[in-house]
């Protein structure tokens, strides 16, 4: 990096400068060079300025020019960090021995010296550290070399790069420098900070978006497609001993939740893409409707906020993959191809106490998870999925099991999923082998688990049916909903279409083949 001080250079004391570390450290000289002072200088007329101004106030020009300007000013100063945090990494590396900086100023490492004196995490210090050795020019005997990446060290010092985007190109391009030669690795550099910083090169000429600058997130974006075309047996090897693969496994519970690690490859992400995608995108945005659909309306054809399953919703991006998701296992459950334990398909075992259960008052317990569950989520499954009581004597032992087994068996779900097609819910577009049968009027008010009793519900509005403001009834076998208020102020009952597109279509009858006339 241009200007950027080396381990030759004569080492200028941080010691005068008020907001590094406060703790003395050993040797430190007193006096303050040229540099420091003219360094202290800029930061207070930056300091001043920056005081100065106030931002809710700027109008809406100034205020993206202000933006535009501090963070050219921000870039101009995180270079010279990363430049700095390199040097003393340099020159307290421990074969220096007792002639480390580290060590004649009471520190354990170059790492440890950089948080003492910047308060930073060591975290940041390493992250400034690996950048550093990378886009600084460096020592080899009495001479001094380039830095390995010469076009991101130049556009770093100038200010045109960001700390980020820099080390997303470094990262991506050191992880395949062993493999690849020299000049391809120049061009994919080149290339990448081209794209980063808005300039025209030999790389980027003529390519889709020649001359924008685009933002970090999509440099690495594109850092990752170079990877590929430069070393593609390693980025994406076709061995099936270096090939990654998907893991997935859970953190300690907390704060009400299970933490998931792991990783998945390139290959599930999409799939996994595809599947979120289609159902986060379906009536993802508001419309009003139009004179025919406002006479659908009044003719009781369409109903009122058909939409609103959607805008309603207050899940966000994150909360409504993971009901995907649980769509997704749950649909593997009843499939009758998934393997069987112990001679019965995947079950969920809930366990809750009868007197909490009435009381309304308590938790559930799952076999096999150690966190209880709500008693809405009880009540869910006792719907959807029945129950069998256990009696308990003195010493907890077991009186009676009970048979009774209030749930859907595999016949009526086929023939319900059969009339809905999908979620009964208006708008909703989860399709029926990722639904549960919700009893119309609830089996503890005396519902039967009859076909004429039982709906199609995705998940989260049968978690929700209760709050949410729409209503189910039953009238003679079919469905009819009712919209809330503020989508329907008429509250007018109207018989269940679902989504369109998931209910049955084999219930219309095609139109009978006309005959062709015949010449005379």
């Amino acid at each position: 990096m241009a200007g950027a001080p080396t381990p030759h250079h004569s080492t200028a004391s941080p010691q005068g400068v008020p907001s590094l570390a406060q703790a003395p450290l050993a040797q430190a000289p007193r006096a303050q060079s040229p540099l420091v002072q003219q360094l202290q200088q800029a930061r207070d007329l930056a300091a001043a300025a920056l005081d100065s101004v106030s931002f809710s106030l700027l109008g809406e020009a100034d205020a993206m020019m202000v933006l535009g300007t501090v963070e050219d000013l921000g870039r101009r100063v995180d270079a010279a960090r990363v430049a700095s945090a390199a040097d003393i990494s340099v020159r307290s590396r421990r074969i220096l021995g007792h002639e480390s900086l580290a060590y004649t100023n009471g520190a354990s490492s170059g790492i440890d010296l950089i948080t003492r004196l910047t308060r930073v995490s060591s975290r940041e210090a390493n992250r400034r550290v690996r950048l550093g050795e990378n886009v600084t020019p460096r020592r080899a005997g009495t001479s001094m070399l380039p830095p390995y990446y010469p076009a991101v060290a130049d556009a770093l010092t100038a200010g045109d790069l960001g700390v980020d985007a820099a080390e997303n190109i470094v990262t991506a391009l050191d992880q395949v420098a062993a493999r690849v030669a020299p000049d391809d690795l120049g061009t994919a550099e080149r290339a990448l900070v081209a794209s980063a910083t808005g300039a025209v090169t030999d790389e980027t000429r003529g390519l889709p978006g020649e001359g924008f600058a685009f933002p970090a997130d999509l440099v690495r974006g594109m850092a990752s497609q170079w990877q590929a075309r430069l070393d593609p047996d390693g980025t994406a090897p076709n061995e099936p001993v270096a090939e990654a693969r998907s893991t997935v496994g859970f953190g300690l519970f907390r704060d009400g939740l299970y933490p998931l690690r792991g990783g998945v490859t390139p290959e599930l992400r999409g799939i996994m893409n595809a599947i979120f995608d289609t159902y986060l995108s379906a009536h993802a945005a508001p419309k009003f409707p139009t004179e025919e659909e406002q006479a659908r309306m009044a003719a009781g054809q369409l109903i009122p906020g058909a939409e609103a399953a959607a805008l309603s919703d207050d899940r966000n991006g994150g909360q409504k993959r993971a009901d995907i998701l649980r769509g997704v296992f749950e649909a593997a459950t009843r499939d009758p191809g998934t393997p069987t334990m112990g001679g019965a398909a995947p079950t969920v075992m809930i366990h809750v106490n009868q007197a909490d259960l009435t009381a309304d008052h308590g938790v559930g317990w799952i076999d096999g998870v150690e966190a209880p569950i709500s008693l809405t989520s009880v009540k869910q499954a006792l719907c959807a999925g029945g129950f069998q009581e256990i009696r308990f004597g003195p010493h907890n032992k077991v009186l009676s099991l009970s048979t009774e087994n209030r749930f859907f068996n595999r016949a009526q779900r086929r023939a319900i999923a059969a009339r809905d097609g999908g979620c009964t819910i208006p708008g909703c577009t989860v399709p029926a082998a990722w639904c549960e049968v919700h009893h119309v009027t609830p089996w503890h008010r005396g519902g039967k688990t009859e076909i004429d009793n039982g709906v199609l519900l995705c998940w989260y509005h049968h978690h929700s049916i209760d709050t949410s403001g729409w209503n189910i009834r039953m009238i003679r076998g079919t469905p009819e909903v009712r919209a809330p208020y503020c989508y329907d102020p008429t509250r007018t009952w109207r018989a269940a279409e679902g989504n369109p597109a998931n209910r049955a279509r084999a219930r219309a009858r095609s139109r009978p083949r006309q005959a062709r006339p015949t010449s005379g």
